[in-house]
């Protein structure tokens, strides 16, 4: 399978790429805990369908030191008793931000406030950049058909 357009070196979406990296880049040295930054990222990218995305956070988590059970358990994350309850709330944000469209008044407000008594508004502005960047990568992705599975831990620096 190859994409249907390289944005690697297609001159303009390079640039919107690199602009969203940069904005990925900005999160990392955010308070909002690593961990719960590669598991929203890989839930996100489990409910767009993005094998590109999904392969590539695994991929990093598990080079992070994640554990492989706590990664196969995000897709079903409200039956699993691994996450605490602080990831439980990021999660339930991710999933609630991603089906935006599903839902007439976009995020519930109950969400939001689970969300709040876990992170203080620095993470919780993180958490909203996570969740945004990871959604706009899959995006892309999906629509470029970008293949999954050959993704090396570090490949993009």
């Amino acid at each position: 399978m190859e994409a249907r357009l390289n944005p690697f070196t297609s001159p303009v979406l390079g640039r919107v790429f690199k602009h969203i990296i940069a904005a990925g880049k900005v999160l990392e040295g955010s308070t909002l805990p690593a961990s719960t930054q590669e598991l929203v990222k890989l839930r996100a990218s489990q409910i767009n369908g993005c094998g590109f995305c999904t392969d590539m956070h695994f991929k990093d988590a598990v080079h992070a030191g994640e554990s492989a059970v706590r990664l196969n358990l995000v897709a079903a994350w409200r039956e699993a008793t691994v996450f605490t309850e602080a990831e439980r709330a990021a999660l339930e944000l991710t999933e609630e931000a991603t089906r935006i469209a599903d839902a007439a008044g976009g995020v519930p407000d109950e969400v939001w406030a689970n969300a709040a008594k876990h992170y203080d508004e620095e993470q919780l502005a993180a958490l909203v950049g996570v969740i945004t960047v990871i959604n706009a990568f899959n995006r892309g992705n999906v629509m470029l058909q970008m293949p999954a599975g050959d993704y090396q831990p570090g490949q993009f620096g």
